[in-house]
């Protein structure tokens, strides 16, 4: 039989009450009785039950989190930083992988209802109208990252995504590159792909760049859209100096695509890529980026949820600093 909280009060000498404090981390004892508490229920080999613990605080300890994509780098950079800040707090993390699909993300949405979360953190989608319900229903906060809602109210972690892409242009144009290309996220992406590509633009009209539609193509983000947009780009527009990739995946699927076609990097074409993955930097050649800190952002979110969460206090949005990294495949023209 699995030894019970009562076991762990009766060995350690205190009441249930004191030993339901001590794992909850609620105070109103001494060093040395929670000392005592943690060696009986290491001795005993006691496990609580984070559903009988939310009986006593109300809360599971729990957060769910949300990613369309949760094999990608991008997902795991920011599951790491918000992973190491709640576990800090001894929280534990439910993560969905919801593949961009409205009804998986419903169907996701109920079973972190059942299993009583505290909170959820909502990256990389938008937040549709009938999310927010269910969320509100459940009476529990939510945070965004790298998204956004209708509801201004709800907070959010994310960069300027507009001014990245502008600045990233900016770079190339600085090193004395005016025939730049684009490859954006989806048309139809109105959290990170319509922005870019505004800042492209705008980066165009400030050089006096005249816009020629030809140089901006629309990937997915990932990598095989990256290999294939940039071999379009090579058969219409052959004269291109520089390519501007949305998202690190797509830039490392240009540097693959040009190596398969004998096209050096960057003495032959340049490339900035965008997110500042790991991976970006362990590419040969080392890729140039505008870096998001991912993994400050996931700690970030995490740490506003779970402020809310404990103080019942609304939060407002967050705008975090991006940078470019320069590496070794942007060169500068005479």
């Amino acid at each position: 039989m699995n030894p019970t909280i009562k076991d762990v009060a009766k060995m350690a000498n205190v009441s249930i009450a004191t030993v339901s404090r001590v794992l909850n981390n609620l105070g109103g004892y001494t060093d040395k009785t929670r000392q005592r508490v943690n060696e009986v229920i290491k001795e005993i080999g006691y496990q609580p039950n984070a559903i009988a613990r939310g009986l006593i605080n109300k809360r599971t300890q729990t957060i769910g989190v949300l990613f369309p994509n949760v094999s990608s780098s991008f997902s795991s950079e920011i599951l790491q930083g918000a992973e190491d800040f709640a576990h800090g707090r001894n929280y534990s993390i439910v993560v969905c992988n919801t593949d961009g699909d409205g009804k998986r993300t419903m169907k996701y949405l109920q079973l972190l209802r059942e299993k009583q979360v505290d909170g959820i953190i909502f990256s990389s989608s938008e937040l549709r109208d009938e999310y927010r319900a269910v969320i509100g229903n459940m009476k529990i906060p939510v945070v965004l990252i790298s998204s956004q809602s209708n509801d201004p109210a709800i907070p959010y972690v994310r960069i300027d995504d507009s001014q990245a892409a502008f600045d990233a242009v900016d770079y190339l144009v600085a090193k004395g590159h005016r025939k730049i290309a684009m490859i954006s996220g989806g048309k139809e992406d109105v959290l990170t792909g319509t922005p870019r590509v505004q800042g492209y633009l705008r980066a165009l009209q400030k050089h006096g760049i005249p816009f020629d539609e030809r140089y901006l193509v629309y990937g997915d983000f990932r990598f095989e859209s990256g290999c294939r947009e940039f071999e379009n780009l090579l058969r219409t527009v052959p004269d291109l100096t520089a390519v501007f990739a949305a998202s690190d995946e797509m830039a490392i699927g240009v540097l693959s695509a040009a190596y398969k076609h004998g096209i050096k990097v960057p003495d032959d074409i340049s490339v900035i890529g965008f997110d500042g993955l790991q991976l970006s930097s362990m590419v040969v050649p080392p890729l140039t980026t505008v870096r998001q800190p991912l993994v400050e952002m996931g700690q970030m979110a995490s740490e506003i949820l779970i402020q809310m969460i404990e103080t019942g206090q609304t939060a407002t949005g967050q705008i975090v600093a991006h940078s470019i990294v320069e590496r070794q495949t942007v060169r500068t023209l005479a």
